[in-house]
């Protein structure tokens, strides 16, 4: 299969723009998606996030816009407000080689009076949630009768939160001319029906099968006894003492009680599942993404979407119930050719789901009793960072340069003590080294940005209160 760009119907400006922005060759699904994409065809394709599958969709689809025409003509839905704005990032370093291509993002969690603004001005390409979409439908601020290509992307999440009749009731608003592109990590029944009811008799589907990277990820299972979960993985987390880890549980109610064990035994922990409000889901995963808090316990479904650069490790508290599951946990770590740590815990009643997970990776899987692990009682370091959050973002002009500047210019701070900066709509955070935070918060609190005051806190660990400076 052709693995270069150059080979593809795409404009020349294009291919240069895709060099500039560092897409070497295709990815597998890449590859087998984009000579169909660019051809009209309706497409099911299944792929895990961080494929690449952005760009299937989104080449085709710059490929058809009209950029005089600030109608929407493209829509892309996505199940979670941080992967719409994943998506419209990349769309808009995609569009590059075109002028004056604008990407919209309508998400819920936001306040819907700028995004009517801003559909005021048009919009080629809508990026969104299904139930702000709805929204905007319903107060007739958005117009999808020139829509030519439709995205469902993570499609499966988006059933498995309750979209299905939001879904249909935006589709029926859209051209039945429409090129239909629908991505999944999974394909229950419920995909099936959804494409059986929305794309063409002619719909292509293309399965790019997770690879989990044996050389890369050391893959180590160790058998507990039921009542003894919890503290097997405290001795596991003990025993190897990973810099950074997702910890997966099957559900909400595991997280909620297994961030707390983790928290009683002082290993600091966040907990990520759908019962958290968008903010309080931002700020978990800001605080992980900084190296603020080592440890995410989570839910596969609050999880979905979540990139993180670099983790060294993830643990299954519990197996998935779906093997292919198991592949797409462990494969968020070992990337870009760095190793990676899984460790799984899994109890007598669970080895047929390790030996379906052998079959799957055509391999005999060994595993070790937890008890033979050697008695530690050493909890993590604290971490490296601590994250203050600053009332004052992108529409208060508020640049990440704007806060390096008051650390270290005005406030003294050291900028290797300055770690990664997040500025988002209306509120920004920075990572500041716990040895510094004092000063930094201080600082901060009492100087100015952009000749502006703000109020600054920290971030707490505990429910993820603010600790107001």
């Amino acid at each position: 299969m052709n693995s270069s760009f150059s080979e593809l119907p795409l404009p020349p400006a294009q291919l240069e723009n895709l060099e500039q922005i560092g897409y070497r060759e295709m990815t597998p699904i890449q590859a087998a998606s984009l000579p169909l994409t660019l051809a009209g065809q309706d497409l099911i394709a299944q792929a895990k996030t961080g494929s690449g599958k952005t760009a299937s969709f989104a080449l085709p689809l710059l490929c058809k816009l009209n950029p005089r025409d600030f109608g929407a003509q493209a829509l892309v839905l996505c199940p979670t407000r941080e992967l719409a704005t994943q998506v419209a990032t990349e769309i808009r370093r995609l569009a590059r080689y075109q002028a004056n291509i604008k990407v919209v993002t309508l998400c819920g969690g936001q306040s819907i009076g700028p995004q009517i603004g801003s559909l005021e001005h048009g919009g080629h390409i809508i990026v969104g949630t299904p139930g702000r979409i709805k929204d905007h439908l319903r107060k007739q601020t958005l117009d999808l009768s020139r829509v030519n290509t439709l995205v469902l992307d993570e499609a499966d999440r988006m059933l498995e939160m309750g979209f299905a009749e939001d879904i249909g009731d935006i589709i029926s608003t859209t051209p039945t001319s429409r090129q239909t592109l629908l991505f999944s990590a999974t394909y229950p029944d419920d995909i099936r029906r959804l494409s059986h009811r929305y794309q063409s008799d002619d719909v292509q589907m293309i399965k790019v099968a997770p690879q989990a990277e044996d050389q890369q990820i050391e893959q180590l299972f160790y058998i507990c006894q039921p009542a003894a979960r919890r503290e097997a993985l405290l001795q596991i987390i003990a025993q190897h003492q990973p810099d950074r880890a997702v910890v997966f549980c099957n559900t909400k109610a595991s997280v909620r009680e297994v961030t707390q064990a983790l928290s009683d035994a002082h290993d600091d922990a966040l907990a990520l599942h759908g019962d958290l409000d968008q903010r309080e889901r931002d700020q978990v995963l800001v605080q992980f993404k900084h190296n603020s808090v080592r440890l995410l316990v989570a839910t596969d479904v609050a999880a979905r979407g979540l990139d993180i650069d670099d983790l060294p490790a993830v643990i299954n508290y519990d197996l998935p119930r779906e093997t292919e599951q198991y592949v797409h946990r462990i494969g968020r770590t070992g990337r870009a050719g760095k190793s990676g740590l899984a460790l799984s815990l899994f109890t007598d009643k669970e080895r047929y789901r390790l030996d379906a997970i052998g079959q799957y990776l055509d391999r005999e899987v060994e595993f070790e009793a937890v008890e033979t692990l050697r008695p530690t009682a050493a909890s993590l370091p604290p971490p490296t960072f601590v994250t203050l959050a600053i009332a004052g973002g992108r529409k208060n002009k508020v640049r990440p340069g704007d806060i390096l500047g008051a650390l270290t210019r005005e406030g003294g701070i050291e900028g290797n003590a300055v770690g990664k900066i997040d500025v988002l709509e209306h509120v920004a955070y920075v990572a500041i080294e716990r040895s510094q935070s004092k000063l930094a918060l201080k600082q901060l609190s009492n100087g100015k940005i952009k000749g502006r005051k703000f109020k600054v806190r920290k971030l707490s660990l505990n429910r993820n209160r603010d600790q107001r400076g």
